[in-house]
């Protein structure tokens, strides 16, 4: 799965410019990036959502319990990939249906944490028990929110496009060829929000969150590593 966002939307993180900055590296525009996620897989499914944001995604080569799917309702697109343990009691604390799946569920969950402020960011992810990551765009307030598991098992990237666009892909690969040093994992256990406007824990959301430069032999150019009490413990796999 693929998602691009225009600087009006994210603003690129410091860090993965920094990184990009220090080893210089190829890279190419979001519109390139998207064009190679489609030529790549020709089951794909793509949309432009007005001139700030592309998502994208397969059912390609997909894990059988870490199955993509997508989902739009008032205006809120959300790619989901992996699998929620809980996923029954979820659906009945938020009255959805039997039917209902995990990427309705995440909408449900994004709509209660926006409409019913102030409800903590940390608490809404921290109900999710599983294997997941996902990406929620709400066209109606122009906000981003995306959150991995705790564990990483459905592994997350993000990286800066030559055009200064924030992409996030569940395929290091694309972005690699994409974003060149521009690029990290992205931290298990966390999320970010562009309504509170940086990356954060949501099992110790007080905890700094730094990011260390890489080697120059890594793929990356930065790793992202959440701040414990009395150390420093990775967020990523």
């Amino acid at each position: 799965m693929l998602g691009v966002f225009s600087s009006s939307i994210v603003s690129p993180p410091e860090e993965l410019v920094a990184a990009g900055s220090r080893t210089p590296s190829p890279k190419i525009t979001a519109k390139s990036l998207v064009n190679r996620f489609v030529g790549n897989n020709p089951s794909a499914v793509s949309m432009q959502i007005g001139d700030d944001v592309q998502l994208a995604y397969t059912h390609q080569n997909e894990s059988i319990t870490h199955p993509r799917s997508f989902a739009v309702k008032d205006e809120i697109f959300c790619l989901f990939e992996g699998a929620l343990d809980n996923l029954g009691s979820l659906k009945q604390q938020y009255g959805l249906s039997k039917s209902a799946n995990e990427v309705v569920l995440v909408i449900e969950a994004y709509k209660a944490l926006r409409d019913r402020a102030p409800y903590p960011i940390n608490q809404v992810v921290g109900h999710l028990v599983g294997n997941f990551s996902f990406v929620v765009f709400d066209k109606s307030t122009s906000t981003l929110f995306v959150a991995t598991d705790q564990h990483g098992k459905v592994p997350l990237y993000w990286g800066i496009t030559a055009d200064g666009c924030v992409a996030f892909a569940n395929d290091a690969d694309l972005l690699k060829g994409a974003c060149g040093k521009s690029l990290a994992t992205f931290p298990q256990g966390c999320f970010y929000s562009t309504a509170i406007g940086e990356l954060r824990c949501y099992e110790n959301p007080k905890n700094k969150i730094t990011a260390v430069p890489a080697t120059e032999e890594e793929i990356w150019g930065a790793k992202f590593m959440v701040e414990g009490p009395s150390s420093i413990i990775s967020a990523t796999q």
